[in-house]
C-alpha cells in the first residue's frame, strides 16, 4: 500500500482551489446537493482512482468506486461517483480528473509494454526509472505498480548505479574491476549496478562481476551476444536493457534473452480521456451510462 499524506493531498487540491470556485459562488449554487461521475471514454487500463477518492473525501464528499487501480475497463465504463455539496463537487472536479487521466495513461502504457515482453519472457520485468516528471513521483510510482511494472530505484541512495559520469572522476576510469571492488567494500549491503555504453565497456564490466550490468542503447543483436557470453564470464550477473525503450520499440528486445528492461517512457504516455459529468440531486443521469 502506498501512503498518501494529508500534506500531499492538500498540495494537489491547493493547486486549483485556494479560494474556492468563483463561478459556483457567483451563481449561488454552492449549497445545493449533487453528484459527480467519472468514466473512461475509451477502453483501457485505469489508475489514480485511490488518490482521486481521497481527494474528494477531503472535500467532505461521499464516494463510491466502480473500478480499482490497474483494472481494464470498457469504453464508457463508470469509474467513480461522489455525492455532496455542489461547491465541493466543482472544487474536486478538475484536479481529480487530471490525476486519473495522467495516472491512467502511465498505467496503460506500462501494462502494454509488460504484456509485450511477457509474450516472449513470462517472468520479464519492466522497471521504470526515477526520471519522472518533477513533482509526480508518488503518483508515477502508484501508476507504474498498477500497470504491473516495478520501480528501478526511487532515489540515488537506494542502490549503487555507476555511470560513465562517475567513472570519469576516477584515477583509472577504465579499471572496472577496481571500481566495482571499491563499491562492494564501501556499500556491502547494496546491489551493485553499473552501466555500459558500448560492447567494449560491457565486457570490461563483466570482468568485475557486478550484480547488474545495464546496457544503454544497445542493439538487440549486441545484447543477444552479451547474454551468451555473460553466462560464462559472470554467471550471477543480471543484464538489463535501458535507453530508447517504449511501446513501439520494446518488442524488438523481448526475445533477446533479457528479463529486465529499464524505461521512463510510461511517464510521457498520452493521458486517458476521462469524462466528467455533474448532476443536481434527483436529476436524470442516463446520459452518462
Amino acid at each position: 500500500m502506498i501512503y498518501y499524506s494529508d500534506a500531499f493531498l492538500d498540495s494537489l487540491l491547493l493547486e486549483d482551489i485556494h479560494y474556492g470556485d468563483l463561478t459556483t459562488r457567483a451563481l449561488g449554487i454552492g449549497a445545493l446537493q449533487g453528484e459527480i461521475h467519472f468514466s473512461r471514454k475509451q477502453a483501457g487500463f485505469v489508475s489514480g482512482l485511490t488518490v482521486g477518492q481521497k481527494l474528494l473525501e477531503k472535500l467532505g464528499l461521499q464516494t463510491k468506486l466502480y473500478a480499482n487501480d490497474g483494472d481494464h475497463t470498457d469504453s464508457g465504463a463508470l469509474l467513480m461517483v461522489a455525492k455532496g455539496r455542489a461547491d465541493a463537487l466543482h472544487q474536486g472536479w478538475k484536479i481529480v480528473q487530471n490525476v486519473i487521466e495522467w495516472s491512467s495513461g502511465v498505467t496503460h502504457m506500462t501494462r502494454l509494454m509488460v504484456d509485450i515482453l511477457r509474450k516472449s519472457q513470462p517472468d520479464a520485468q519492466l522497471a521504470c526509472t526515477r526520471k519522472n516528471i518533477p513533482g509526480t513521483k508518488l503518483l508515477a510510482t502508484a501508476a507504474v505498480l498498477a500497470g504491473n511494472g516495478i520501480i528501478h530505484r526511487q532515489g540515488c541512495a537506494e542502490t549503487i548505479l555507476m555511470f560513465a559520469n562517475h567513472r570519469r572522476f576516477l584515477a583509472e576510469p577504465d579499471n572496472w574491476c577496481a571500481a566495482i571492488t571499491a563499491l562492494r567494500h564501501d556499500a556491502p549491503e547494496k546491489t551493485i549496478i553499473v552501466e555500459a555504453d558500448n560492447p567494449e565497456e560491457a565486457y570490461l564490466a563483466l570482468q568485475g562481476r557486478p550484480d547488474v550490468l545495464q546496457l544503454d542503447k544497445f542493439h538487440p543483436d549486441e545484447i543477444r551476444r552479451l547474454v551468451k557470453d555473460a553466462a560464462v564470464l559472470a554467471p550471477h550477473c543480471t543484464l538489463s536493457a535501458a535507453g530508447g525503450l517504449n511501446a513501439e520499440t520494446i518488442g524488438n528486445y523481448a526475445d533477446t534473452g533479457l528479463k529486465l528492461f529499464v524505461t521512463s517512457a510510461p511517464y510521457y504516455a498520452p493521458p486517458a480521456d476521462i469524462k466528467v459529468r455533474l448532476y443536481p440531486a434527483g436529476s436524470d443521469k442516463t446520459e452518462n451510462n
